[in-house]
């Protein structure tokens, strides 16, 4: 057997300010042919895992470019195009091959192309044309289009959220693709629109019951090959944005399609119970201060650069500075600009600085203040499971008695790494301000005393009901209460 397999990915917030070239891409992960690390990243699994895989059955496998940015706005039209025809013309080079099995992440938009995904797939179909198994593993937090489901043969998404998983479902994928190839299995999918958007932690109920339930029945069930919820990523503002349910079964598309409803509509009866409760900026910060022990955790749930957000809010820091808060740190703040002056600053210098709060509205006011640059690191990375993630140069200042991480590359905050490696003991601080939604709970709640969920300004639009969508559909929860309870009466 000859396999290809490439990764082009990144989560598009088509709110944020903040374009994508292929700078980003190259900043997060360009890897060619036969560079990529040895260790996985999201949305590059499938090429680690596939080396084992070829290697165990004797396949070739034909590495393309794998190609990841951090999550943030618009991806340039020429950025895309150029990755695109790179791989495409890769695959071209590798012909004829027996399938192609890729990373994608399924919420990108580029200028010119709300459904790249779909493009790129509908490319790669028509090179390989239409007997060749076409497969990839996706993130949840993306939208899955008629277009897509038209050019490939099966899809696996992570589980789990924090996404712990990725590793193992494209382990899935690959079990499902060879089986396949080796004439056991006929991938079919079905799919079933829930017609709502949210946000489905796994780390809590009632996600946790419902994951724990869809890998019981994978399990159980000969027919089905692999069940996944697409949640849908509300910050993209695209035409087929929403959560799905995608069952995979072996050639059972009746009883695929079956399953599917049951369970889209038992997600749909739990909507607006998912999401953690979350707290504004002052009872976090007066919840904070008055623990006994720490270090406790404020997540500032919606400044999270994972969903394509700056990561310069500080909305947070400011409370804490207001209420002279001391023996705690900040990881990170996004301000290329005042990285640069402290690095020509130099450890130990005392400098004036204003940084923070320029991307956007909604974010807080930049900080003023005579801070101490007290630790500079060139290409500071964290980690994030058993890979790396990378922040670019960073700065460890101190102002007022508050440590703070300034970063270049904007990263969500993922690991208790991201401030040792900045020579912050995170265990020592009685209070931890990050940025994420949930990727950092499956390392933070090791160390954290509590976790407080935070919702501080409006970097982000966490509010589907009010959100200013122009082309995302408006007949679904919650802009709508019960829109198959209106569907079928319309029918």
């Amino acid at each position: 057997m000859r396999i290809f397999t490439a990764v082009l990915a990144t989560e598009t917030n088509t709110f944020s300010p903040i374009c994508v070239d292929r700078r980003a891409f190259e900043a997060s992960l360009y890897a060619p042919p036969g560079e990529h690390p040895e260790t996985p990243t999201l949305c590059s699994a499938p090429i680690t895992v596939g080396r084992q895989v070829a290697a165990e059955k004797g396949w070739e496998l034909i590495e393309g470019t794998a190609a990841w940015a951090d999550p943030a706005g618009l991806v340039n039209r020429t950025a895309y195009e150029g990755l695109r025809d790179e791989i495409l013309d890769q695959l071209r080079a590798a012909m004829p091959v027996d399938a192609v099995v890729l990373g994608l992440h399924g919420a990108m938009v580029a200028a010119g192309y709300e459904d790249p995904e779909g493009d790129f797939l509908t490319w790669v179909r028509e090179i390989v044309g239409p007997d060749i198994l076409v497969c990839a593993e996706l993130d949840p937090h993306s939208h899955l289009t008629k277009k897509r489901l038209g050019a490939a043969n099966f899809f696996v998404y992570f589980k789990e959220f924090p996404h712990t998983d990725f590793v193992d479902r494209a382990e899935d994928l690959w079990r499902i693709a060879v089986d396949t190839l080796q004439g056991r299995v006929k991938p079919v999918m079905s799919v079933f629109d829930c017609r709502m958007i949210d946000v489905y932690p796994t780390s809590r109920e009632p996600m946790r019951s419902f994951v724990d339930k869809i890998m019981t029945i994978e399990k159980d069930d000969a027919d089905i090959l692999s069940i996944s919820v697409i949640h849908g990523f509300m910050a993209g503002d695209v035409p087929e944005m929403g959560t799905k349910l995608l069952v995979v079964s072996n050639d059972k598309p009746a009883k695929g399609e079956a399953l599917a409803r049951d369970l889209g509509l038992e997600l749909f009866s739990k909507r607006g119970t998912f999401m953690m409760p979350q707290i504004d900026e002052k009872q976090a910060v007066t919840e904070a201060m008055a623990a006994h022990s720490g270090p406790v955790v404020i997540a500032d749930v919606w400044d999270n650069p994972g969903g394509g957000t700056a990561g310069d809010a500080t909305v947070i820091l400011e409370e804490l500075l207001a209420r002279g808060a001391r023996d705690m740190a900040i990881g990170t703040i996004w301000d290329p600009m005042a990285v640069q002056i402290c690095m020509a600053a130099g450890e130990g210098a005392e400098i004036p600085l204003r940084f923070g709060a320029k991307s956007a509205p909604g974010t807080g006011n930049p900080i003023d203040g005579i801070v101490k640059v007290v630790r500079l690191v060139a290409n500071a990375e964290m980690r994030f499971g058993e890979s790396f993630a990378p922040f670019g140069d960073a700065a460890h200042i101190e102002l007022n008695g508050i440590d703070i991480i300034l970063n270049s590359t904007r990263a969500q905050s993922f690991d208790p790494s991201l401030f040792s490696v900045m020579g912050i003991d995170p265990t020592r601080k009685k209070i931890l301000v990050i940025k994420s939604t949930n990727h950092f709970y499956a390392s933070f709640s090791k160390i954290a005393s509590e976790i407080l969920y935070c919702s501080a300004g409006t970097p982000y639009p966490n509010n589907p009901a009010r959100t200013p969508y122009r082309r995302a559909p408006k007949d679904i929860w919650p802009m709508v209460a019960d829109p198959h309870a209106a569907k079928e009466g319309a029918a």
